[in-house]
Order: C-alpha cells, then sequence, then structure tokens
C-alpha cells in the first residue's frame, strides 16, 4: 500500500483513535523525562500533501501553517511550559510547517532528514523509520535531561506507532533499548 492510500485509511480511522482526555494526561511521567515527544505539525492551509513542484528551500512553494496552526503550535509550548515539562532537545522535519511548528512551540529546533515526509516517496519510509527508531532507543542508554520532542508528518507518526493523528497532537514514546519504541496514548493540549 502506498504510503498516500496509507495516510487516507489512515485518516478514515482518525476519528475512532482515542485520544486521552485533558485529566488524564501523564503530566508526571512527562515531568520525569526521557521520553520522546513526536509531535504532528500544527493545521495548514487546505489541501493534501504539497503543491507539484515544491522545494524544501523555498516555504512559499510548499502547504504551510494556516493561523489556526500557529496558535496550535504556541498553545502546545504553552501548556508543556505551564505544566514544567522539560524539553531538552526538539528536532524537526525540515519542510516548513515543522519548522514553524518548532520554533514556535519551542523556539528551538535541529532539521533532521529522517522526519522527512515520504507521503510522495513511500520508497523513503523504511529508511527514515529505521533511522528514528534507532535514535529513540539511543536515549535509553544516554538519557537526554528532558524529554526530546521530535517535529514531524502523520505519515511518520504512523509508521512509528500505529497512531494515525491530528495536527499538533503529542504521542509519547517510551524509548525500548532495542529496535522498537513503545507509545503511549496520542493527547493534545
Amino acid at each position: 500500500m502506498t504510503s498516500r492510500r496509507r495516510f487516507l485509511a489512515a485518516g478514515a480511522a482518525l476519528a475512532a483513535s482515542p485520544l486521552v482526555a485533558a485529566d488524564d494526561i501523564p503530566w508526571t511521567r512527562l515531568r520525569e523525562g526521557r521520553l520522546v515527544l513526536l509531535m504532528r505539525h500544527g493545521a495548514t492551509e487546505a489541501g493534501l500533501g504539497d503543491p507539484a513542484g515544491y522545494r524544501l528551500e523555498d516555504c512559499r512553494t510548499q502547504r504551510n501553517l494556516s493561523d489556526a496552526g500557529r496558535t496550535e503550535a504556541r498553545h502546545v509550548g504553552e501548556r508543556l511550559r505551564e505544566a514544567r515539562v522539560p524539553i531538552a532537545k526538539v528536532y524537526t522535519s525540515p519542510w516548513c510547517r515543522c519548522r514553524e511548528t518548532a520554533q514556535l512551540a519551542f523556539g528551538m529546533a535541529e532539521d533532521w532528514e529522517p522526519l522527512s515526509s515520504f507521503f510522495d516517496f513511500p520508497e523513503r519510509e523504511a529508511e527514515y523509520t529505521r533511522a528514528v527508531l534507532k535514535r529513540i532507543a539511543g536515549y535509553v542508554r544516554h538519557p537526554a535531561g528532558g524529554n526530546v520532542v521530535m517535529v514531524t508528518h502523520n505519515v511518520n507518526i504512523a509508521a512509528l506507532t500505529k497512531h494515525s493523528v491530528g495536527t499538533a497532537t503529542l504521542v509519547p514514546v517510551r524509548p525500548d533499548g532495542c529496535c522498537s519504541a513503545r507509545p503511549m496514548q496520542p493527547f493534545t493540549l
């Protein structure tokens, strides 16, 4: 199944994918750190995928955050700061919508290619997923002082966790030190 078809099928399942209620967010566990928080970028301008001929180095050619997406990103950052959730490092897909989400939410981010969308490049799915899982597993052996955030795309999160998530949704992942990650329940703030 191609990434595009999987994305469309996952979208249908999204409504059925339960999110943690606000009262059930694992704040204590998040404050302890040593989790990886996979985050989908904020809401975008209307569309599916990027326009034909888009270029990563030119945000004007991509589907970017909407005003609602910018508000979502700021809200996530504010809520995590209010809850005293430590963020040690932020990685982002080099797509402009992810970079902007990361900057608005956390004020920092480092581009990392394996977080790139493979929506138009399904042949990259296995390679990118392996690289992300390897980095997540590494945090068991070398725990950061806080949580690590990875801002990416729904197709990437679905490949990693089997969860299809809405915009600005977080999926906490517990590194297992091997070759997989144990996702906790996704939540929005």
